[in-house]
């Protein structure tokens, strides 16, 4: 088997069904995506091919190969790049390690060539079914049930900006217990009606007067969930305080395969509810800030009232704002109608 026969036996058509549903459904770059897929069809084809079996029409869908296939760094280039301008072999190395480092691959070494293995994972299989027709609703957050899933799933998307990424979900976990134990209404999360796993969430935070002046710097001195500080340069309001009057939207997320018109209304309708009821709890609310950080948001910014603030000069994210009286006046169907949203990634 060789690397140029690849497209012949699992053609580009089959090839991009699977990049598509690996970037909506696993939070992958569609770059990786794209290689992974070359590269599991390669292996998968490779071994067939050394164990005899022929193969009578290309491949429809790719099984997993059975246990480690070798593969050299020439092979892994010619698989990556033979529709791009020819890339060389230890970018080709530096691919396979990245695969690895997250957690889709195994890389052995046995002194004269490379073994590699796809990685039997549950999320990735769950990501190249056909899409999913589970009802999701708006719920509250349950500290003790939603706070690991939805951590992993904030540090999937927020990746980029810590230089610790291993140490983010365990620190968020904490955090989400933690604000949810000041403040349980700020934080509301999107529930799947089947067996009510969390695939969304949303974080209203009541800031304390004495943290609004950090609205006025740039944002990337002030990043908490999506960097590696350990402290927080937000305090949170206290019920009945007169002083607070500004929310903090710390996070908005929904995961790719539940993206739709539909969804994001309802969840954005459910923070115009929840708003209303913090307004019990701090009546001088008025003021509306978060920080812009995904440009796949840009479209739904721009058609709430956000208006961009303060600019980061060292990254490419920024403050905006909204008046919460100005928000809560939104037809959010007809505000968001005609945004076609498209799936995040990784920030």
């Amino acid at each position: 088997m060789k690397p140029e026969y690849l497209d012949k036996w699992f053609p580009l058509e089959q090839q991009r069904i699977y990049t598509a549903r690996l970037v909506k459904r696993a939070g992958l770059t569609r770059r990786r995506a794209e290689y992974f897929v070359r590269l599991w069809a390669y292996l998968l084809l490779k071994q067939q091919h050394e164990l005899g079996k022929r193969l009578a029409s290309p491949l429809k869908h790719l099984d997993l190969p059975q246990g480690a296939v070798a593969c050299t760094h020439r092979e892994a280039s010619e698989i990556f790049y033979s529709q791009k301008e020819r890339g060389s072999d230890r970018a080709a190395g530096m691919m396979i390690d990245r695969l690895a480092a997250i957690g889709l691959i195994e890389k052995e070494f046995d002194g004269q060539s490379i073994c590699i293995q796809i990685r039997p994972l549950p999320e990735l299989t769950d990501a190249l079914k056909s899409p999913e027709t589970a009802q999701v609703r708006p719920d509250d957050f349950n500290p003790e049930t939603d706070a690991v899933p939805l951590a992993n799933l904030m540090a999937r998307y927020y990746n980029r900006l810590a230089k610790d990424q291993s140490a983010a979900p365990h620190k968020l976990v904490k955090v989400l217990r933690n604000w949810a134990g000041q403040y349980p209404k700020g934080i509301r999360v999107l529930r799947r009606s089947d067996n009510h796993n969390a695939v969304g969430i949303y974080i209203l935070y009541p800031t304390a007067s004495e943290s609004e002046p950090n609205f006025f710097i740039p944002p990337g001195k002030t990043l908490f969930i999506s960097a590696d500080v350990q402290n927080d340069a937000f305090k949170m309001a206290v019920p009945g305080d007169p002083e607070c009057t500004c929310v903090y939207v710390r996070t908005w997320l929904i995961d790719n395969p539940y993206i739709d018109q539909t969804t994001v209304c309802e969840f954005a309708e459910d923070v115009q509810k929840s708003l209303m009821q913090m307004q019990a709890d701090f009546p001088n609310l008025c003021d509306l800030y978060t920080v812009s950080l995904n440009p796949v948001y840009e479209e739904m910014r721009q058609a709430l009232g956000f208006q961009k603030t303060c600019q980061d000069s060292q990254r490419t994210i920024h403050w905006v704002y909204q008046s919460v009286k100005r928000l809560l006046a939104l037809n959010m169907k007809e505000t968001l109608a005609g945004i076609k949203f498209q799936p995040l990634s990784p920030v």
